[in-house]
């Protein structure tokens, strides 16, 4: 989030490709810096997919996914995200027409699915860690809650952001500097969907078989 108000005050006429005429809009210079950040974020990810991977199998004598993972839990899990990516969408559809009542009641669905979806993640971690599946029992569940838990921090990041952007509209309106803000939230909510369809699919579908 810090990112994306920093790039609000870039003066823009150090941009490559600025004009004559004129520097590039402010919309595009930020949108621009913020996907640098997604990227950035992404080769992050792929570095503890690489890590997971090379250790599924160091259990060390201790449990395995298939041995641990809840799938009807984490099905619960990922439609919650999923969903929240949705209204997501149509909270950025209710910016985009200055809808008020539309923009705070997507946030608040969105902000409710993703509280959800990161309470249950909480609970797995909590009911592993009391089974004595902690971290340092192997490499395997190092790795396994790196991974997960580096997902869902940034989820807990994006419900603060989605608070204090809509602290930003109840005060300040749907200013130009708050709906960039608020595309910069939508990135970033969506690209959090895409890793978790990602972390699903590789960690508790292919790592949840006997």
């Amino acid at each position: 989030m810090n990112i994306a108000v920093a790039l609000d005050d870039v003066h823009t006429d150090a941009l490559p490709g600025a004009t004559e005429a004129g520097s590039a809009p402010k919309r595009i210079v930020v949108a621009y810096g913020f996907w640098i950040f997604l990227l950035s974020d992404i080769v992050m990810f792929s570095a503890l997919f690489a890590a997971y991977a090379a250790l599924v199998r160091a259990t060390a004598g201790a449990p395995t996914g298939a041995e641990l993972f809840n799938q009807v839990g984490v099905a619960i899990e990922t439609a919650c995200l999923l969903v929240s990516s949705f209204t997501c969408g149509l909270m950025s559809v209710a910016i985009g027409s200055r809808r008020r009542f539309g923009t705070y009641f997507f946030a608040l669905v969105t902000f409710v699915l993703g509280a959800t979806f990161l309470a249950l993640e909480l609970r797995e971690f909590a009911g592993m860690i009391a089974a004595g599946t902690t971290p340092q029992r192997s490499a395997f569940l190092s790795a396994f809650f790196t991974l997960v838990g580096c997902h869902g921090l940034h989820v807990a990041v994006g419900l603060i952001w989605l608070a204090v952007m809509m602290a930003q509209v109840a005060t300040k309106g749907f200013r130009a500097t708050v709906e960039r803000r608020l595309l910069c939230f939508a990135l970033f909510w969506h690209a959090l969907d895409i890793i978790w369809i990602w972390l699903f699919t590789v960690v508790y579908l292919m790592g949840g078989r006997p």
